[in-house]
């Protein structure tokens, strides 16, 4: 077109406020008089031309382009003297040299923010004055745009090169055989850029062809170099800003450089590219770099995008790309006022989404399907019999309307918008400037076109797999965040939506280890919008969501339990539950997912804390093995499942927590019994045994007194009696019987403690054991006796009345049951009793800091207050009343008060403090893994709370407190009056 702007103009905005846009062109026409060389421009705005009306139409609607305009009204002067296309041509090709050798930074920045301004001003007055279609504004938006970022490269490549890192093989052309990649993607790559749109880039680079001078690292060059691009493009200065720069189209943008090596792509793409990614590439195309490259890229690429075979997950995928069931199958009233053109329902995603679909579904098979743009794919789709002619023309016409209204949204401000006014006179000025009589007329054209679309795009995806949930749309796939995911998570209790779509896109993108397969992400998909739900329904959706990141991040794969979880609500309901309040089972979930099997088994609601009965589930579960490795593992396999039914029956309600203590005890004493046998016989098929030799373990602490936590270690003694006559072993490598037993001890601990492919079995500390940490491992049978009648301090003999025969000879493990009572038998006097058991609480307490007032177990008044006093109870009075010895501390309390060794007012209150002090710690030994203090999200302290029959954590740590403060007087005052 050769006709000068000025005479092509055949349209205009209507007016909203005449008065103060004639007022305006006055203000423009007092400057242009100054100019002789407006003075035609100057005569047509004085007189009813299309200028005149397109003119004040601007000075009405666009405060951003009367501001342009303003500011150098020459501008406008030189775009209306010469064709529109010349004036594109002449601003791309300035803005292309800005880059140009030598030009200094700041000119560089100045000159690309001018161009771009007057370019800003051409398109609007082209596209509002009727002189150019909608292909042809978006043309020339995303030429320019082109040499945008080609002027940027080359400044940044020049001052790269000046630095002496960068050696192009023509200083002239630095792109050329950079090995630098710069694709355009989205609306920039389908040559179809909106007025204030973002430019969507990705920065790949070949790091064998980059010519970069020794030992500069490839990745981060071209990641700064990248970011001097964005800088230079995004950043606004006096003069604007030229575009804004996004890059996270790139591989998995939260855990990649800007730039990404092209084997690196490549390894991506093969592994973990996602459809949306897929759909993506449709658009692609180099803008800038080394475009021979860039085009091998695209070749390389080609069968990622365009596949022969679509399964049926990849379409499930696809369906979840952009929109969910709101906008698939909604066909309520489209609301005008506030309306986004682009994601709300019937707008240009969904006539987008309906070609790029269809594109990824048939274009494998039908190259004249790949096409970048939506207008020349429609008419394409209709030729090869994929939609209808009315389809075609409707959406083509629906697309050019929706665009066209988002072009008008963003020239008023210069913003990225999509959304239309709210209030009722900023939506009638708005209709107006699209050139409507009123908002009424406007908003008749807008729902008419957008329920076209919507009924097309409807009926594309009716028989599309329902991959949202009742309560809203979840949509986690692509780079954007989702407004209606965002709303829907907010609404299920989520306080960061945002962070939350991220986790979740970053299983997406494979980022964690358990979610890298192909199949992993395709349970994913169908899973999440069901999880999301379930993780609402706990007290810390988010903190919940982040406990499932975290497992996926440790566990190797999670096709298992997400197919398990998929499979049953119970199960998924429960394991939302155990993230958010009880992380530690969760964690025994993701390491074996199939401990959840016994919860859905009928005899989960039916609890066992009987000793013969566990031992009997244990040797069960372990089963014939074929060697020593796999009893190892069965019986970490067997001891987890286990102790997470009990832990599971206990945050169901199943078990209490006393109840739970006696399990885990039974559990841990089977595993030491078993383990005690198949280490024997291991030890013994290389070193024979010891004539007469015997062998017993006692368990003490919260073992010995059936109190074990999820977490406790294993206090154990071990004691071997064998004939001194007779004391070499018999095996092939015989040994004498100390080192014998004391090897076989080793051998003893290190099964239970050591790592394997199944985890840890439990934690072993033998320092309870005559001498404690100085003496051998294992203690003689005939020196026990003498030492601890002798040598031993009072505080071994404390441990002792917890102290319980688990596993060995039945004879050795009945003498030492009899010898440990009539041990804690003795009469003792009360005031020495009493004067040590305070000494060592006081060592206790200097060299182990509480850790505050959940340290239930340290504080003041606490547990080890309680046990010290229920043990100084026993050590007085066993004596004259044996019945105390071998009892738990709370049943001694009770039983101190029945025989008036203790007031029964005192004994209650010791007695109902143990037991509060003791469920409390059963819990947070549940849920969480160290202290609690430090690791308990805010919903696990309130289901702690709950757990205690409190309203909150506030009152939880007042009865706490109180109870320790009447626990720790009782402690002084007893321990005083010597009981």
């Amino acid at each position: 077109m050769t006709t000068h702007l000025l005479d092509a103009l055949v349209a205009a905005p209507h007016l909203a406020d005449a008065d103060k846009a004639r007022d305006r062109l006055g203000d423009l026409l007092a400057l242009l008089d100054d100019a002789p060389e407006a003075a035609p421009l100057a005569a047509a705005l004085r007189t009813d031309s299309p200028a005149r009306a397109l003119v004040l139409g601007l000075a009405d609607h666009s405060p951003f382009l009367w501001g342009v305009i303003l500011r150098e009204p020459a501008r406008l002067v030189q775009l209306m003297e010469r064709p529109a296309d010349a004036s594109h041509a002449a601003l791309a090709a300035a803005q292309r040299g800005a880059g140009a050798p030598g030009t200094p930074r700041e000119a560089v920045a100045t000159a690309l923010r001018r161009n771009r301004a007057e370019h800003a001003l051409l398109v609007a007055l082209a596209d509002l004055g009727g002189v150019w279609s909608l292909e042809e504004v978006t043309g020339a938006l995303s030429a320019f745009a082109d040499a945008s970022v080609n002027a940027a490269l080359d400044a940044a490549l020049h001052e790269a090169a000046a630095s002496g890192r960068f050696r192009p093989a023509d200083p002239a052309d630095p792109q050329a055989g950079s090995g630098l990649i710069v694709l355009g993607m989205g609306k920039l790559g389908a040559d179809e850029l909106n007025y204030s749109s973002d430019i969507d880039l990705i920065v790949f680079f070949d790091a064998e062809a980059a010519p970069l001078r020794e030992g500069v690292e490839a990745t981060p060059f071209f990641s700064r170099l990248a970011q001097n691009v964005g800088r230079l493009l995004q950043e606004r200065t006096a003069d604007g800003y030229v575009h804004r720069v996004d890059y996270r189209l790139r591989p998995d943008p939260g855990a990649t450089p800007t730039a990404v090596s092209l084997a690196s792509a490549y390894s991506y793409y093969e592994t973990v590219g996602q459809n949306w990614e897929r759909a993506a590439f449709i658009k692609a195309r180099p803008v800038a770099g080394d475009r021979p490259r860039a085009e091998a890229f695209l070749a390389e690429l080609r069968p990622f995008v365009w596949r022969k075979y679509f399964d049926f997950a990849s379409i499930a995928d696809v369906h979840a790309m952009k929109r969910q069931i709101h906008a698939v199958r909604g066909h309520g009233a489209i609301a005008v006022a506030g309306h986004d053109i682009k994601l709300g329902r019937g707008g240009i995603r969904e006539v987008e989404f309906f070609v790029q679909t269809q594109q990824l579904v048939f274009g494998g098979r039908r190259p004249s399907l790949r096409g970048r743009r939506t207008l020349e794919m429609l008419p394409a789709l209709h030729d090869e019999n994929w939609i209808t002619p009315e389809a075609r023309d409707e959406l083509a016409e629906a697309y050019r309307f929706l665009r066209t209204v988002e072009h008008r949204l963003q020239m008023v401000a210069d913003e990225q918008t999509q959304r239309l006014p709210e209030e009722p006179q900023r939506l009638d000025r708005f209709a107006r400037f699209c050139g409507y009589r009123d908002a009424a007329a406007f908003g008749e054209a807008l729902v008419d076109q957008a329920t076209r679309v919507q009924a097309h795009y409807a009926l594309l995806f009716e028989a599309g797999p329902d991959l949202s949930a009742e309560v809203g749309d979840l949509v986690f796939t692509g780079v954007e965040d989702d407004p209606a995911t965002l709303a829907t998570l907010r609404r299920l209790g989520f306080r960061n939506p945002e962070l939350a779509i991220e986790t979740v896109r970053g299983w997406h993108f494979g980022r964690r280890p358990a979610v890298t397969s192909a199949r992993a992400r395709e349970v994913v998909t169908e899973l999440v919008p069901a999880l999301i739900q379930a993780l609402a329904g706990t007290a810390d959706p988010d903190g919940a969501l982040a406990a499932l990141d975290r497992a996926f991040g440790r566990m190797p794969a999670a096709v298992e339990l997400l197919t398990i979880l998929r499979s049953h609500d119970r199960l998924r309901l429960l394991f939302a539950d155990l993230l958010g309040t009880a992380p530690r089972l969760a964690d025994t979930v993701a390491f074996s997912p199939h401990v959840l099997d016994a919860v859905i088994d009928p005899a989960f609601g039916e609890p066992v804390t009987d000793e013969a009965a566990l031992h009997a589930q244990v040797r069960h579960l372990i089963g014939r093995t074929a060697d020593y490795e796999e009893f190892l593992d069965r019986t970490r396999d067997a001891a987890r499942q286990l102790r997470f039914v009990t832990g599971a029956r206990l945050l169901s309600g199943i078990l209490p927590p006393a109840g739970a203590g006696r399990a885990y005890a039974g559990i841990a004493q089977a595993a030491v019994a078993e383990t005690l046998h198949a280490v024997s016989e291991a030890f013994a098929a290389e070193h024979g045994r010891i004539p007469g030799g015997r062998v017993a373990v006692l368990g003490l602490g919260r073992l010995g007194s059936r109190q074990l936590t999820a977490d406790s270690d294993l206090d154990l003694v071990v004691l071997y009696d064998f004939d001194p006559e007779n004391r070499e072993s018999d095996g092939r490598r015989p040994l004498d019987a100390a080192v014998y037993h004391n090897r076989l001890t080793q051998r003893l601990v290190a099964a239970l403690t050591v790592p394997t492919r199944r985890g840890r079995l439990y934690e072993v500390d033998l320092r309870l054991r005559p001498g404690g940490g100085q003496g051998p491992i294992a203690g003689q049978w005939q020196r026990f006796l003498p030492y601890q009648r002798e040598e031993a301090d009072l505080w071994e003999h404390m441990a002792l009345t917890r102290a319980r025969a688990l596993a060995g000879d039945p004879s050795l493990t009945a003498e030492a049951t009899e010898a440990v009572a009539a041990i804690v038998a003795r009469p003792r006097d009360p005031a020495i009793v009493a004067r040590e058991v305070r000494e060592m609480r006081a060592l206790v307490a200097r060299e182990k800091r509480d850790g505050g007032p959940l340290d239930l177990k340290l504080s003041p008044g606490g547990l080890l207050d309680l046990d010290f006093l229920a043990q100084a109870l026993v050590l007085t009075h066993a004596a004259a009343h044996p019945g105390l010895i071998g009892l738990d501390a709370p049943a001694v309390l009770t039983e101190a008060g029945d025989l008036g060794l203790l007031d029964p007012g005192d004994a209650a209150a010791l007695g109902a403090a143990y037991r509060l002090l003791d469920d409390v710690h059963q819990w947070q030994r549940l849920m969480v893994e160290g202290p609690f203090e430090k690791g308990a999200a805010p919903a696990t302290r309130a289901r702690l709370a709950a757990a205690a029959g409190l309203p909150d954590e506030a009152a939880l740590l007042t009865r706490l407190a109180e109870m320790r403060a009447e626990a720790r007087g009782a402690f002084d005052r007893l321990l005083a009056e010597r009981l």
